[in-house]
C-alpha cells in the first residue's frame, strides 16, 4: 500500500483514490455490466434492476440517479456507526460514481456476456477495494457490510456475497436464470478482488525501531488503540541505543499506524510481518469503539 507521511498529501491522495474509484465503478457499470444484462452487487445492482425494469414502462431514469437516491438513507447509518469522516468521504464517492454513470455513455465493449460479467466484476471489486484500503468506501451496501463486519468478524468479501444473493435471485426471477448465472460470476469476481485488495481481517505485526520510544508508542495508542511492547535494542552499525516497538494490529489499521509513527519520528524504521494467529486479548473494532467512548467519558 502506498504510504504518504504528510497529512495534507495523504488527504489529497485519498481524493485521488475517491475519483479513481468512482470512474472505475461507473466504467464497469456502463461498459460491461449494463450491455451484458448482468447485475452488479449492492446499490449499483438494485439501480440496474430498476433501470432495466423501467424501460418497458417508458421510464428511462439513469442508473446514476438511482445510486444517489439509495445512498442517502444508508449514509445516515454510516454517520452514526462508522464515523463522520468515513461517511462524508463514502457519500462523496457515491455521488461521484452516480455522476460518472450519468456522464459516461453505455457502450458494449466486450460483446460477450461472460466477458462483460467477468471484467465488470473485476473492475467493480477494484473500485470498492481501493476505497476500503484507504479508510472509506463507495457507499451503499458497503456501509452496511462494514457495520456487519465489525459485529460478525467475517470478511468483507463473504458478507458482500451473502447480502448480494437477493440481487442474484431478483435477476433470475425478473429477467432470466441465465442473467442470474452471469450475475453470480460478476459478484464473485468483485468479492474476490475486494478481499485481495482490502484484507482488513488479516492480522499483522509491526516492528518499529525508533529513538523516541515513548512519544511514538503514545501516538500509536492514540491512533489505533492497540497495546505496544517496548524492547530495548541497539544499532549494530552505529552502536547507538534505541528501542524496538512491537504492535499486533488488523490490516485496516496499518495506514493509521504508519501515519502516527512518521508524524512522530520521521526517521523510524517500520517492518511489517504477516501474523498467522494470536491468542489472548485482541480487541475487535466494536470493543475498540466502546473503549474510546469510555476514555472520552
Amino acid at each position: 500500500m502506498a504510504h504518504i507521511s504528510n497529512p495534507r498529501w495523504a488527504f489529497l491522495w485519498q481524493l485521488v483514490v475517491m475519483v479513481a474509484s468512482a470512474v472505475v465503478s461507473a466504467f464497469a457499470l456502463n461498459e460491461f455490466l449494463i450491455p451484458a444484462n448482468t447485475f452488479s452487487g449492492g446499490v449499483n445492482g438494485i439501480a440496474q434492476i430498476l433501470y432495466s425494469a423501467g424501460k418497458p414502462l417508458g421510464l428511462h431514469i439513469n442508473t446514476g440517479y438511482y445510486i444517489l437516491l439509495f445512498n442517502m438513507p444508508i449514509a445516515l447509518l454510516g454517520w452514526f456507526k462508522l464515523g463522520h469522516k468515513f461517511t462524508i468521504m463514502s457519500f462523496a464517492t457515491a455521488f461521484l460514481t452516480s455522476a460518472a454513470a450519468v456522464l459516461l455513455p453505455v457502450v458494449n465493449i466486450a460483446h460477450n456476456p461472460l466477458l462483460g460479467a467477468l471484467f465488470g466484476g473485476i473492475l467493480t471489486g477494484i473500485g470498492i477495494g481501493i476505497t476500503m484500503r484507504y479508510g472509506f468506501s463507495t457507499g451503499g451496501f458497503d456501509i452496511i457490510i462494514l457495520v456487519l463486519e465489525r459485529v460478525t468478524g467475517r470478511t468483507v468479501g463473504s458478507l458482500m456475497f451473502i447480502i448480494n444473493f437477493i440481487i442474484i435471485l431478483m435477476s433470475g426471477v425478473v429477467f432470466s436464470w441465465e442473467n442470474a448465472l452471469f450475475t453470480i460470476i460478476s459478484i464473485y469476481a468483485a468479492t474476490r478482488l475486494v478481499d485481495l485488495i482490502h484484507t482488513r481481517h488479516q492480522k499483522l505485526t509491526a516492528l518499529i525501531v525508533t529513538h523516541d520510544a515513548k512519544p511514538v508508542a503514545t501516538a500509536i495508542q492514540q491512533a489505533i488503540l492497540r497495546g505496544v511492547t517496548v524492547m530495548p535494542s541497539q544499532g549494530a552499525y552505529s552502536g547507538q541505543p534505541n528501542a524496538t516497538l512491537m504492535v499486533v494490529l488488523n490490516r485496516y489499521e496499518l495506514y493509521a499506524l504508519q501515519e502516527a509513527v512518521n508524524a512522530t519520528d520521521s526517521q523510524a524504521f517500520i517492518n511489517i510481518l504477516n501474523t498467522v494467529d494470536t491468542t489472548g486479548k485482541f480487541m475487535s473494532e466494536r470493543e475498540q469503539t466502546e473503549q474510546r467512548q469510555q476514555l472520552k467519558n
